[in-house]
């Protein structure tokens, strides 16, 4: 009955053409008349379903359905989209023009659906396998593998072969039709992976006309898609993920990447990239190296970091200063100055002794080595990337895959309606906007980025705000709560004002972190498909430059706010900074603004993975159960193959981009605040190791099949990790300079801890409390920020003096309240510290990138001989066929010529 359906199919779209060519003032309603003609064929012989659910071909049992297309039956729908009817109608009457057949059957689910199976003959597969340049083999490679110790530590740790055979390797070769002998092909139906037949089939679905206005064709497939001509398309999963198929030749890929990837038993074992490759594609295939690699590398960076904190753990209660603060006799005595106007209190500075000590744990010596050991795993890590994404090129056949392959999007095509002359070619060529045009583009782009930067600013200018309004209020009320309540009595030494404020205004960063997210998400592929990149490569590059700089602020923003800016401009006790002319600036932390930037760092790293686990694997579980639960059928009903995918989630059109933007996120978090929070490898360790099980599950048994696309590496994220990696140095060399109290600790003991600025004799850090604390008079406190007399403690008697954080003169000192020389100082060894720990750093990691080559010797060496060998087969192989092809005339010349004579 199929046969039939593409023969009277056939026959009307041939009768429409002629008609348009002859009886043009005819056309528009011989194409509805052709469109009901069209209709009613289908309806009348559409294939039923032959009852094996894991079939993956035509109903003959040997035509392979490499696509599917799913519509709605506007016959049997409540609403009648004429238009739509006639568009893919057209559309499928291009298809089959162009070579392609197709099978259409009524859903077994839900009558009103019907699935329309594509189908890439042999024939059409080698024209658009030279189209693509997809590399094919030509020969068995016999050249002996090249081995590793890396890859020799991690061979126990790979699936057994016995359950994932290794691929085999050959020589490859673009492929040409007409050298088709030259190529390995025992089997014409196994010669094309099915990951390359959904490919072909996908380029060509992309580039089939589905409308003809005047002389102009649309196409698009998409546009179908978004318009609800169609309701779906996708390739076949070979198999369910966790049943083996029935099929004797179904190679059972889904379901070996479920139990030995996807499984959470298998979180173990090193990922199947060449299987993950071939059923996926090499975009996803190199996603998930690049992760793998990630998290691997991540184990080094992480065991430092556990060390560190370790370190830092167990020497906080020797810490000289921080037994300084603690000694009620030092702490006890000293009287800290109110850190607001009226409302706070006098306080005394061993109040803060489990501050003083948490302080400990992150900003001590360690954390030096720490920073500057984390500047160069970042430089290894790039570099020894390189080197093996410069293998899984060669191993996958991609080296030369964007000068060769890359194919313009249908969307450009379709709005090529200017001429230019090639400045490569010297050729006419259409394109869609002129230089002025794009001009105007690209600045409507830039525009609209730069405004959502600058809504970000004000967005985080806002929790500044709160954070200065707030901490008045906690300032006023939570002590007084946690004296009143004796529940709350073991919490008073760890709740200041400043941690509340800080927590709270963490919280509130992080809501509006997702939030603008999730709008900005909306505006950027907007504006970047109004820009019309002309390559999908570019595509993707202009969207992630775009979105990188908007999550860069989103995300950064409040961090570089909490560890460059607060606290560093507050004047002093008698002479406070204000903002909008009645806030106070805000202080840090008495324990210092570090313990504030971790607090920050941890909030929105830990709410991000919570945050992105949720979306990534309660939203599509939940969906596909509501989907299935919508479309029950009885038990008895054989639901097939394509009406099982259809039941899975679209994985959506920018595919990996978010996956990699969260990975290079928290790539930021791991290497610029790194000094401030040694245990961020670590945590973003354990979130790898369940994001890559996350990942392989969600893609392997939520989603619809995605369509194999080629990449050559990780795109324009490569040279996003190497800004973020050189930025680090100096965010990192910033932290321990400006933001936490190393560089002041080692100016005292190296030089006010001896004469002439002190009594001692011998390098100590004794005395450096007192030392980093400056005087101020109460007397001197203007009336109207003066704290009232209903606040003052009890133990405030015949006080004369306050302390504050920061070096400036004394009120006895005719220079009072000015910076001291001890204040210059440190500034001084600040820029020193900056500028000699940057240079080091940075010229240890030029010479590493120098020094550690981008491709290894041996792959070069093995790629040379490769192109030789390939280029000698060929050349023999032509020659063979030559030879073939001239015989029987040699034969016949040597028949003739003895009679000649």
């Amino acid at each position: 009955m199929q046969y039939f359906y593409l023969l009277n199919v056939s026959f009307s779209i041939f009768q429409a053409c002629l008609e348009l060519v002859f009886c043009p003032h005819i056309k528009n309603t011989h194409l509805e008349h052709q469109g009901s003609i069209h209709l009613m064929i289908c309806q009348q012989w559409i294939a039923e379903f032959n009852g094996n659910p894991d079939s993956l071909f035509f109903n003959d049992g040997k035509r392979r359905i490499d696509f599917v297309l799913v519509y709605e039956d506007e016959s049997k729908s409540a609403s009648e989209k004429k238009g739509s009817q006639r568009r893919r109608e057209f559309f499928e009457g291009s298809l089959m023009n162009m070579g392609v057949e197709l099978e259409a059957t009524q859903s077994v689910m839900d009558e009103k659906l019907v699935y329309v199976k594509v189908h890439m003959p042999f024939e059409v597969l080698c024209t658009y396998a030279e189209v693509l340049h997809i590399k094919l083999p030509i020969q068995p490679n016999d050249l002996a593998p090249q081995s590793s110790a890396y890859n020799c530590f991690t061979h126990h740790f790979y699936p057994s072969e016995d359950v994932i055979a290794k691929e085999a390797d050959f020589f490859t070769a673009p492929f040409q039709k007409d050298q088709l002998k030259c190529f390995w092909v025992k089997d014409r139906e196994q010669f094309f992976t099915p990951a390359m037949r959904s490919r072909m089939a996908y380029y060509i679905l992309s580039r089939a006309p589905y409308d003809v206005k005047g002389n102009v064709k649309k196409f698009g497939f998409n546009k179908l898609l978004d318009g609800g001509v169609y309701k779906a398309a996708y390739p076949l999963h070979d198999c369910r993920f966790n049943v083996k198929s029935k099929e004797p030749d179904c190679p059972n890929e889904r379901f070996l990447l479920y139990n030995e990837w996807a499984h959470p038993k298998s979180f173990y074992k090193m990922q199947p990239l060449d299987l993950i490759r071939k059923y996926f594609g090499e975009k996803i295939g190199m996603y998930f190296a690049w992760l793998g690699f990630y998290t691997v590398m991540l184990t080094l960076a992480a065991a430092v970091g556990l060390g560190c904190f370790i370190y830092g753990y167990t020497t906080r209660e020797t810490s000289t200063w921080s037994k300084e603060v603690c000694d009620p006799r030092i702490g006890g005595e000293i009287v800290m100055c109110p850190q607001c106007d009226e409302i706070c209190p006098y306080w005394r500075l061993n109040t803060t002794c489990e501050s003083s000590k948490r302080l400990c744990i992150f900003d001590n010596y360690g954390t030096l080595v720490f920073a500057i050991f984390m500047s160069v795993w970042v430089t290894l890590f790039l570099e020894f990337w390189k080197r093996y994404q410069a293998e899984l090129e060669h191993d996958w056949d991609t080296v030369e895959f964007l000068q060769q392959e890359e194919q313009l999007r249908p969307e450009y095509e379709a709005k090529c309606i200017y001429e230019r002359v090639n400045p490569v070619t010297q050729e006419t060529e259409k394109v869609p906007y002129t230089a002025c045009g794009k001009c105007m583009r690209v600045s409507c782009g830039i525009g609209t980025v730069l405004f959502w930067v600058l809504l970000i600013i004000a967005s985080v200018v806002g929790v500044i705000v709160y954070r200065l309004a707030m901490f008045i209020t906690f300032s006023s009320k939570l002590r007084s709560e946690l004296n009143n309540r004796k529940e709350l009595e073991p919490f008073k030494e760890y709740v200041t004002p400043q941690m509340a404020t800080s927590i709270t205004a963490s919280i509130i960063s992080f809501i509006i972190i997702m939030i603008l997210n999730s709008v900005y998400e909306k505006v950027a592929i907007w504006i970047t498909d109004f820009e019309l990149p002309r390559t999908k490569t570019e595509y993707e590059n202009s969207l992630t430059l775009k979105m990188f700089l908007f999550q860069f602020v989103n995300y950064y923003s409040s961090c570089f706010y909490i560890a460059f800016f607060k606290g560093k401009v507050v004047g002093y006790p008698g002479q406070p900074v204000y903002w909008l002319g009645s806030l106070r600036n805000e202080e840090c932390d008495p324990g210092g603004c570090l313990t504030e930037l971790t607090t920050q760092l941890s909030i929105i790293m830990t709410g991000k993975a919570v945050w992105n686990n949720i979306q990534e694997v309660l939203l599509p579980w939940v969906k596909n159960l509501m989907f299935r639960h919508c479309t029950q059928v009885g038990s008895e009903k054989v639901i097939p193959r394509w009406e099982q995918d259809y039941r899975l989630q679209p994985i959506g059109k920018l595919g990996l981009f978010y996956e990699y933007l969260e990975m290079v996120i928290q790539f930021g978090f791991v290497t610029l605040f790194v000094a401030s929070f040694p245990l961020a490898p670590l945590l973003a360790l354990f979130n790898n190791l369940c994001e890559i099980r996350v990942d392989a599950w969600k893609i392997t048994t939520q989603f619809r099949r995605v369509v194999p696309e080629k990449a050559q590496d990780i795109g324009a994220w490569q040279p996003i990790l190497q800004g973020v990696a050189i930025l680090a140095v100096a965010t990192n060399a910033a932290i321990i300079a400006f933001t936490s109290d190393m560089i002041p600790r080692l100016v005292y003991y190296w030089a006010f801890s001896v004469s002439p600025y002190s009594d001692g004799s011998d390098h100590t850090m004794t005395g450096y409390i007192n030392s980093s604390l400056s005087v101020f008079n109460i007397a001197d406190f203007k009336k109207a920020i003066r704290p009232s007399e209903e606040i003052t403690p009890y133990w405030f008697n015949n006080i004369t003096t306050c302390r504050y954080r920061d070096f400036r003169h004394p009120p006895s000192h005719p220079n009072q309240y000015d910076f001291s020389i001890y204040h210059w100082h440190v500034i001084a060894a600040k820029l020193a510290f900056m500028i000699v720990v940057e240079h080091i750093v940075y010229f240890t990691k030029f010479m590493l990138s120098y020094m550690i080559p981008d491709v290894p010797e041996a792959l070069k060496e093995q790629i040379k001989r490769e192109r030789y060998l390939t280029q000698v087969i060929l050349h023999e192989t032509n020659i063979k066929h030559f030879k073939e092809l001239m015989k029987p005339i040699a034969d016949n010349l040597h028949y003739v010529s003895p009679k000649l004579l």
